[in-house]
């Protein structure tokens, strides 16, 4: 996961969201997600379902919890009532038609003890998966800020997921509902709460929206091993993930922590504590370091630590540690305790330092690094290499250090399958976030997710649809709407045609999947998104576009959800007429002139190429390619989104090509 965030300032909101997946990463203490007692409990009723819920309308409910075997159970909604045996696993599990929708409704579950959950409301419920950037909140997006002043919308409900890498199965997820407000809707999903607002205000019925979704994830990891297994790709790490399940292994979630914990001595010999005694450890200039200890070009694991002095009072506010881009990846700690990690290579580490972690007089910093490459380890400048405190005093923390090598990883020391420190095995999110939800009654999915999967883009066509497929098999209701944005544009602008590109690629799987899936619609967002930070703060047209589906396919309203899609392709001499569907209001030129079409023949060169509009085609031609062949839309990872349709969305990029691209042969073992 390599990401290329170069603006500090606007990188903010990118470094938390990655230190909450580090931080679940480490087991951090008091930093953990959901508490151990809390995951080993089975309540009496489920987690999710509590106050101020969304039950689906339309559609016979599932409620379910666990009580001893044999108990009698009994639910009660209005004048609705069920009830089941708990079983010999100790689950209780009862199917009841809900109210029509509307509320607030009191359920009431009887049993061996009684709960009652109030304020709850019946409409249409959505789960929202993905990664980071469905999970981004509101106020971090564009205009989130005055968004959150005017969320006063009680009847829409949310309810987040707390993150929580399984190797088996957990039958307990924490997180709680929250009515949109002023006070809560600064920390809800932009996404969820963009497209939640579209959708409510058009159907006048409320809305829950679920955000089942984790920073830096792959598709894979919220799949299951028996829906993986038919693809053949993730044999090694099924395998492994196996072997650590039958051991009792921590539930990491990644391999990198597994790692350390077989290899690495500095941490079993607990050397980030602030009174070890380091005296016999190697004088290190950083950055640097690893040359002073005899691994400057192999990979190699070694611990760093400088003592600082700081005022006798602190000031007011939240310090912040700088450390620059460091290769391949760094765990930090302040006195003992852990702060931050980071495997994002060229992500400048910014950590946030929260609580009482730094203290007057003496303080102690120790980062361990791992560095796979010649140049690895600290890549940033000295003056890159920072603490501010709360005032924006900045204390320097380049050069003279302490260092100690904890192993020498060259081979035959075996490394690590990945070194992301987040979730990212397989399967274990959907044994973790998304198992124990189920089979809670949904109308239906939104997806944002891809980053992490894009550079094996072209096999993401294979895992999308299968884990659509392994989601509906889960929740037992039926093809239920899937909608899936299409990812927004990144990375800096090329200003010659591209031959490959693992966004592009991965945008088509998303395209292909969207046409090919039943009851499925794709959110174009290619004119959003920012060349330097993979969290864009656009995230009204993504919801808003999701809900446009919605409102289209589910809803039955008469609202244009797609821009202009690709229908047909006639080759003339020395041209190339384009035929077009979804072109609403007809087709529209935004800026000054019809840009990102590249024409090839058959050499397939790629050159760039004049468009013109007639009626609802385009013609493509280049005096450069008099017998072209083929042709591609908006093919790089950030291009010009010119293209739309009368209603104002854009098209998604497009090739008449099946020529290989550049992720064709990526696989990930």
């Amino acid at each position: 996961m390599i990401f290329k965030l170069i603006r500090p300032l606007v990188a903010a909101a990118s470094i938390l969201l990655a230190l909450s997946c580090s931080a679940l990463a480490q087991n951090t203490p008091g930093m953990s997600p959901i508490p151990p007692q809390v995951l080993k409990t089975q309540p009496f009723v489920s987690p999710i379902f509590g106050d101020n819920m969304v039950l689906q309308r339309g559609k016979a409910n599932t409620i379910w919890g666990w009580s001893e075997p044999g108990d009698h159970i009994q639910v009660q909604i209005g004048e609705q009532a069920a009830s089941a045996i708990a079983g010999a696993d100790r689950r209780w599990q009862v199917t009841i038609q809900p109210p029509p929708a509307g509320g607030p409704f009191t359920i009431k579950i009887t049993g061996h003890e009684t709960v009652e959950l109030h304020n709850v409301l019946v409409g249409d419920v959505w789960l929202c998966g993905g990664q980071s950037n469905m999970g981004l909140p509101l106020q971090f997006a564009r205009n989130g800020a005055e968004d959150v002043k005017t969320a006063n919308y009680p009847e829409i409900r949310f309810f987040s997921v707390e993150g929580h890498p399984a190797y088996l199965h957990s039958d307990v997820i924490a997180g709680s509902w929250k009515a949109v407000s002023p006070e809560t809707a600064g920390r809800l999903s932009a996404v969820g709460f963009y497209f939640a607002r579209k959708v409510q205000n058009e159907i006048h019925v409320p809305i829950g929206m679920v955000v089942d979704a984790l920073g830096g994830t792959p598709a894979e990891s919220w799949t299951s091993a028996e829906a993986l297994r038919p693809l053949h790709d993730f044999d090694i790490p099924l395998a492994e993930l196996q072997r650590l399940a039958s051991e009792g292994a921590p539930e990491y979630g990644n391999y990198v922590m597994h790692w350390y914990d077989r290899y690495d001595i500095g941490l079993k010999g607990n050397w980030a504590a602030p009174d070890l005694d380091d005296s016999s450890w190697t004088p290190v200039d950083i950055p640097g370091g690893f040359k002073e200890l005899g691994v400057p070009e192999t990979p190699a694991l070694a611990w760093f630590r400088r003592e600082i002095v700081l005022p006798d009072k602190l000031p007011a506010g939240m310090p912040l540690l700088f450390l620059g881009s460091i290769e391949r990846m760094d765990t930090v700690y302040i006195n003992g305790r852990s702060v931050g990690a980071s495997a994002w290579v060229e992500n400048p580490r910014v950590y946030p330092l929260f609580g009482a972690v730094l203290k007057p007089g003496k303080n102690v910093i120790v980062i361990r690094v791992l560095k796979t490459k010649p140049d690895g380890g600290f890549l940033g400048k000295p003056e890159e290499l920072h603490l501010t405190l709360g005032d924006k005093t900045s204390i320097p923390l380049a050069g003279k250090w302490k260092g100690k090598l904890s192993l020498d990883a060259r081979p035959p020391q075996p490394l690590p399958i990945a070194y992301e420190n987040w979730p990212v095995m397989p399967a274990v999110l959907y044994e973790g976030m998304l198992k124990p939800i189920a089979p809670l009654a949904i109308t239906g999915a939104l997806w944002y997710q891809g980053e992490q999967n894009s550079p094996r883009g072209f096999q993401y066509r294979r895992i999308l649809p299968a884990m659509i497929a392994d989601w509906r098999k889960l929740f037992a209701q039926g093809d239920f709407p899937f909608y899936i944005v299409s990812l927004p544009a990144f990375k800096p602008r090329s200003a010659t045609p591209v031959d490959g590109d693992e966004w592009t690629e991965t945008r088509e799987s998303q395209a292909l999947t969207a046409a090919s899936v039943p009851n499925s619609c794709l959110a174009v967002t290619i004119d959003t998104g920012d060349a330097d930070n993979i969290h864009a703060k656009d995230k009204q047209p993504v919801g808003e576009r999701l809900a446009l589906c919605a409102l289209a396919n589910q809803y039955r309203k008469k609202v244009v959800a797609s821009g202009p899609t690709l229908k047909s392709v006639d080759r003339h001499s020395g041209s190339i007429r384009l035929h077009f569907a979804h072109t609403d209001g007809g087709l529209v030129v935004k800026g000054t002139k019809l840009e990102e079409f590249a024409i090839a023949g058959e050499d397939r060169k790629w050159v760039w190429a004049d468009a013109q509009i007639k009626g609802k085609t385009i013609i493509v031609s280049s005096p450069s390619v008099p017998n072209p062949k083929e042709v591609r839309y908006a093919w790089q990872s950030n291009p010009a989104a010119t293209l739309f349709n009368g209603a104002g969305l854009p098209a998604g990029p497009f090739r008449t090509d099946t020529w290989p691209g550049m992720t064709d042969s990526q696989r990930p073992y």
